[in-house]
């Protein structure tokens, strides 16, 4: 089975751009994770690049198409022109559209798809005939994923914030992960590709794997860099492919 962990490096940034020095480094820490077996590298490059650069986009797909083969890019990012004209510059193997503002935090909802439907058609064109695949960020809401294909989507990743804030609740954990499988089942059907993320943990994904065996991608980023402190970026990696019963 091949390993279906995509590392977010954005915290690698943060704590890099804290100082004018090129360390930790952003590329040399995705090689560790690469090399040790993620599927792929996940970044979200902000328009204040306040973590991911545009040149940190650039290195790692550098990276990857030199020195990895069959890995992927992932790009995440609101879908304006300056986010569209970096995924043509770098040609990512996917992007993912998240609806946020550029003042939040982190991506904590998913699309209005009858608010954005034109911004999302135009948008999802855009990267279809530059030969990426397209990714939208939906709320775990079975009725999301048949709108994300009516707007041309390949694949949803479904926002699993809800399920991994009940850490502290074991109850309200099966409500909200029923609801990420019921989206998820729902997005098969639609004949998408499922990826999910937010708040994944080692944890809490074995439930998350044993209700959708069929995933195809988790992006981890909060998650793995709190690991990664502990523990290392190598036994990390291999600390949540043991979660996701790859190991």
């Amino acid at each position: 089975m091949k390993t279906r962990l995509s590392v977010n490096v954005n915290a690698v940034a943060v704590l890099r751009n804290r100082r004018d020095l090129p360390w930790p480094s952003v590329t040399g820490l995705a090689r560790i994770a690469l090399e040790t077996g993620a599927k792929g590298i996940t970044v979200h490059p902000r328009p204040d690049e306040r973590h991911i650069r545009g040149q940190d986009v650039r290195d790692l797909a550098d990276l990857i198409r030199s020195d990895f083969t069959g890995k992927e890019l992932c790009l995440e990012g609101y879908p304006d022109n300056r986010f569209l004209a970096l995924c043509e510059e770098a040609r990512p193997d996917q992007v993912l559209f998240v609806p946020d503002d550029p003042s939040q935090q982190t991506s904590d909802h998913g699309w209005d798809f009858e608010a954005n439907d034109g911004l999302l058609r135009r948008s999802v064109d855009v990267i279809k005939n530059s030969g990426m695949k397209v990714s939208l960020f939906v709320n775990p809401e079975p009725d999301q994923p048949a709108k994300a294909a009516a707007v041309g989507a390949d694949r949803i990743e479904v926002y699993t914030g809800p399920y991994g804030a009940c850490y502290a609740d074991d109850a309200l954990a099966v409500t909200r992960l029923a609801e990420v499988a019921a989206t998820a089942n729902a997005a098969k059907e639609a004949g998408l590709g499922v990826n999910a993320g937010h708040d994944l943990t080692p944890e809490n994904l074995p439930a998350l794997m044993k209700e959708v065996p069929f995933i195809r991608e988790v992006s981890i980023g909060h998650g793995f860099i709190a690991e990664a402190l502990i523990y290392g970026f190598e036994e990390t990696v291999r600390r949540f492919q043991r979660a996701m019963g790859e190991l």
